[in-house]
């Protein structure tokens, strides 16, 4: 009997793990791909389409371009998933049934329930994101002046935020246009958590592009106009972005599997199987267990490195064979501030820190190869000069 494999999500983890399945599945097993959108977006490049719309097609992968023609794919988005059943449900009411499942959903943004934030305030989760930032900073910038400049505010310093920050000063540059930009942190430095070096150079970035940085407030209220921040101050705003962490899907919070109660992330082994052995799940879909006490991060080095192993370990599974256990290898990070950028701890490297040409270039580097890899090299080679 033909047994059913379904991947979920089109993102890293998701189109990662469909390349490694075709590599280890024969016809015995139908591989089906679901994913509400037709192509695999570069979610970590699609800042840039907020200075230059035009990056969308070096960044937006077609699916057909990504799997077999063996490889079945659905277009639609997840309502919901019966792990009794063995089945998921499209929007548009079709159901799917599957003897694996792997779960690479992404996530959504987190509002930590802060009153008026998810109603007036744009995220970067997909590219109609990014494009929709673009218009709303184009729109305010046209019916702003010198003396009376368009603010744009972007809340959350981590590296989508400083990203974000980054490219609309690039756009005010660019266009001479008249805009105001301010970043919001609630913690004490930009990039909490990562070495002080690094947020230090790019603090320096930050101010050296004329963006205001804020840190050490939280924001407790927004409405139309302005943000509420926790020490009373009142910040106007014409534009706010907000990129002040992430959570799991919606469509996760029903599902009857073990899962963080507050993110709705699916829990799972360093095999990425969930408390139903049958399901699997990677990327910002889940909170995957490693050594000592942080599960492995949710970045895009992560959901790539995971989905190949989370591919032959479905492939094992159908075959009977042991499970590979998975331990994220933290290859360094690089963070762009417009055109510059700062690399750290990246692997091999005899420097902590460090930007200029050389983090400039492994930026573009990174961005790609997983272009080569997942697609070929001559698409790499055309997005080469946009990264």
């Amino acid at each position: 009997m033909t047994e059913t494999v379904v991947v979920l999500g089109s993102g890293y983890a998701g189109a990662g793990a469909i390349q490694r399945l075709e590599t280890e599945l024969d016809d015995s097993v139908d591989l089906v791909w679901v994913s509400e959108h037709p192509y695999h977006l570069i979610l970590h490049e699609a800042h840039r389409c907020i200075r230059d719309p035009s990056v969308r097609d070096d960044i937006t992968i077609a699916v057909d371009e990504i799997k077999s023609p063996t490889t079945t794919f659905r277009n639609g988005h997840v309502s919901s998933v019966d792990t009794d059943d063995r089945a998921l449900t499209l929007a548009d009411g079709e159901t799917l049934q599957y003897d694996y499942l792997l779960v690479a959903v992404g996530s959504q943004t987190a509002f930590f329930g802060i009153e008026g934030l998810e109603t007036y305030a744009l995220t970067l989760k997909s590219l109609d994101d990014a494009l929709e930032i673009h218009e709303s900073v184009v729109e305010a910038a046209t019916t702003a002046t010198p003396t009376e400049p368009a603010r744009v505010v972007v809340g959350g310093a981590g590296q989508t935020g400083v990203q974000v920050a980054g490219e609309v000063a690039g756009y005010r540059d660019d266009h001479d246009a008249p805009i105001e930009i301010i970043l919001v942190e609630g913690l004490d430095s930009v990039l909490p958590g990562e070495q002080r070096s690094f947020q230090r150079a790019i603090q320096r970035r930050l101010e050296e592009r004329d963006i205001t940085v804020q840190t050490g407030e939280f924001v407790e209220d927004v409405d139309s106009e302005q943000l509420l921040l926790d020490s009373g101050e009142q910040v106007p705003y014409d534009v706010l972005i907000w990129a002040g962490g992430i959570t799991g899907q919606r469509e996760m919070q029903d599902i009857t599997l073990a899962k963080d109660h507050e993110s709705h992330r699916l829990k799972t082994t360093t095999t990425f199987q969930t408390d139903d052995d049958r399901v699997f799940a990677i990327g910002d879909a889940a909170l995957v267990d490693q050594p000592g006490d942080e599960p492995a991060p949710a970045t895009a080095q992560a959901a790539w490195q995971a989905a190949d192993v989370a591919g032959a370990n479905i492939a094992r599974m159908l075959r009977g064979q042991p499970l590979k256990e998975w331990r994220f290898e933290d290859k360094g990070t690089v963070v762009s501030v417009g055109e510059d950028a700062v690399a750290t701890n990246v692997l091999y490297s005899p420097i902590e820190t460090f930007g200029g040409v050389a983090a400039k270039l492994l930026k573009k580097v990174i961005a790609t190869r997983w272009i080569a890899d997942v697609s070929s090299l001559s698409r790499a080679v055309s997005a080469w000069g946009k990264m």
